[in-house]
C-alpha cells in the first residue's frame, strides 16, 4: 500500500491559535449563566439608581411645593391688607367729596359747635372760632347761639380765617379743640389705617 501524505499549510502557526466557543461546547452554559447574572446585576443597579433619583426628585418637588404655598400665603395676606387700605382710602376720599359738596347750613354749624363744646369744662371761658362766612350765615339766620342768653358765660362765637367752612375751633384756658372737618377726617383716617 502506498502511503499517502500531504503537507498542510496553515495561515498562522498553531501555537497562536485560540479556541472559539461554539454553542455546543461544554463552556457555553457557564457563559450564558454569567451573562444572565451580569444582566440581573445591571438591572438591579439601574432600579436602585432610578429609585434614588425618584426620591431626590420627589423631595425637590415637595420643597418647591412648600415654597409656592408659603409664598401664596404671604401674598394673599399682603393683597388683603393692601386691598383693605385701598378701600378705606377710597371710602374716605368719597366721604370728603360728599361732605365738601354739601351746602353749609346754620343747623350744621350749630351741630358742629354743640359737638365741639360738649366735652369742655363749663367752668372755663370758651371761645368758639368759626369760618367768617359761617359766622355771617349764623347772623343772617339769627341763630340762638349768637344770643348772649344762649351762650351766656359758657361760650362766645368769633369769626376766624384759621377755620374752614363747616367746622370750628374751641379755645379754653386749658387748651384748644380742633373740630375742623379736615382735622376730623385726618383723625378718622389715622384710626382706620392703623
Amino acid at each position: 500500500m502506498k502511503s499517502w501524505s500531504e503537507t498542510l499549510h496553515l495561515p498562522r502557526r498553531l501555537k497562536d491559535a485560540r479556541p472559539t466557543v461554539s454553542g455546543a461546547g461544554p463552556s457555553a452554559p457557564d457563559a450564558l449563566e454569567r451573562e444572565r447574572a451580569a444582566f440581573e446585576r445591571g438591572r438591579l443597579e439601574g432600579e436602585r439608581a432610578l429609585g434614588e433619583q425618584l426620591i431626590r426628585q420627589r423631595s425637590e418637588l415637595i420643597e418647591l411645593q412648600q415654597g409656592v404655598i408659603t409664598s401664596m400665603r404671604q401674598t394673599i395676606g399682603q393683597v388683603a391688607r393692601e386691598s383693605e387700605t385701598a378701600c378705606i382710602q377710597l371710602a374716605l376720599e368719597v366721604a370728603r367729596k360728599v361732605v365738601a359738596g354739601l351746602p353749609v347750613s346754620a343747623e350744621a354749624i350749630e351741630a358742629a359747635v354743640t359737638e365741639a363744646i360738649s366735652d369742655v369744662d363749663r367752668a372755663s371761658e370758651i371761645v368758639v372760632l368759626l369760618n367768617a362766612e359761617d359766622f355771617v350765615l349764623l347772623q343772617r339766620q339769627n341763630s340762638p347761639m349768637l344770643l348772649s342768653e344762649a351762650g351766656g358765660d359758657r361760650f362766645r362765637l368769633e369769626p376766624s380765617s384759621e377755620v374752614t367752612r363747616g367746622g370750628c375751633m374751641v379755645r379754653t384756658s386749658f387748651g384748644a379743640i380742633d373740630a375742623r372737618r379736615e382735622t376730623k377726617f385726618n383723625l378718622l383716617e389715622r384710626s382706620l389705617l392703623n
